[in-house]
């Protein structure tokens, strides 16, 4: 998601090789992975996941219902805003704001106690609502535009000194990180096993009865796999009709992970897969031993064995 300065920007730059790649702005999520899907880039870098807002609905929809894409790997980016203005403006001169819609919601409070009684404008990103205010020689302005400030990443106003910054790290949430993947074509390589990994998953519900959730969570329970997230979205078909966006712990190489992944695809057909990745916090989760890959195969091998027999 473009200009350049997102957040999304600096997640694609913590890719090894995005540095020399050719690197094109898009104007939505939607529009990054309409990309991918048409062969006009490798991969994308979209937003998925926020430690205050949640789930981001564009990148969750988009991705489970569209053509199949495959997440490569996740990356984790600390958020911190700044509100920026041109030159001379003060806090009480400010009427309205522009940024991100998902950035507005993360400065709720701050917004109110500073700038009590402030518009918001929505803009397509971070960085185009500062962009915009860049009249091309140098100077600042926000004329015609409909807003007197913009909220943005410090790498705006890195890139652009002559944006006069009114706050720093106004962010009601100063933990506050974003979780960002990378997303290509399905026939890309799943990324190998570390040992620390997610897999996501679409689980949609194939009849909607009493317990039907609780059946596709006793798939992932009864094998020792762990959900890291569990979301429902409307399939946007019919009111009442849903679907599940799940990551659990490991990956599609680990055996408690595969039997799991046929146990819910048996019970829900349209189950689809969309990566099996390392885990951003190279955090190894502890597995029980009667989950291990070796309690599998003993299982396994005794069952072949009697089927013989």
């Amino acid at each position: 998601m473009g200009p350049e300065g997102t957040f999304t920007e600096a997640a694609l730059l913590r890719v090894t090789g995005a540095d020399a790649a050719v690197r094109t702005p898009m104007g939505s999520v939607p529009a990054a992975l309409a990309a991918v899907r048409e062969d006009r880039a490798d991969a994308a870098v979209v937003p998925i996941e926020n430690s205050v807002e949640g789930g981001v609905t564009a990148t969750l929809d988009d991705v489970s219902f569209g053509a199949e894409l495959r997440i490569l790997r996740e990356i984790v980016v600390p958020i911190r805003f700044l509100l920026v203005a041109p030159e001379g403006t003060g806090l009480a001169d400010v009427r309205t704001v522009s940024t991100h819609t998902v950035a507005w919601a993360q400065i709720r409070r701050w917004t109110e106690e500073n700038l009590p009684g402030v518009g918001y404008v929505p803009a397509p990103s971070t960085a185009a609502a500062a962009v915009a205010m860049l009249d091309g020689a140098g100077g600042v302005s926000t004329a015609g535009l409909g807003y007197d400030a913009a909220v943005c990443s410090p790498a705006v106003a890195e890139q652009h000194p002559e944006l006069h910054v009114l706050a720093d790290d106004i962010g009601d949430n100063r933990q506050a990180v974003t979780r960002f993947v990378l997303v290509a074509r399905p026939e890309a390589p799943t990324p190998a096993r570390t040992g620390a990994d997610k897999t996501s998953l679409v689980v949609p519900l194939w009849e909607d009865r009493p317990g039907a959730l609780l059946d596709i969570l006793e798939q992932f329970a009864t094998r020792g796999v762990n959900l890291t997230r569990i979301e429902s979205r409307p399939t946007k078909t019919h009111l009442g009709h849903y679907f599940f966006s799940v990551d659990i712990d490991g990956h599609i190489q680990d055996d408690r992970v595969a039997d799991a992944l046929m146990g819910v695809r048996r019970i829900c057909p349209r189950t689809r897969f969309l990566g099996s990745y390392p885990r951003a916090d190279e955090r190894v989760v502890p597995v029980a031993s009667q989950h291990s890959d070796a309690a599998f195969i003993q299982a396994r091998s005794w069952v072949d064995n009697l089927k013989g027999q």
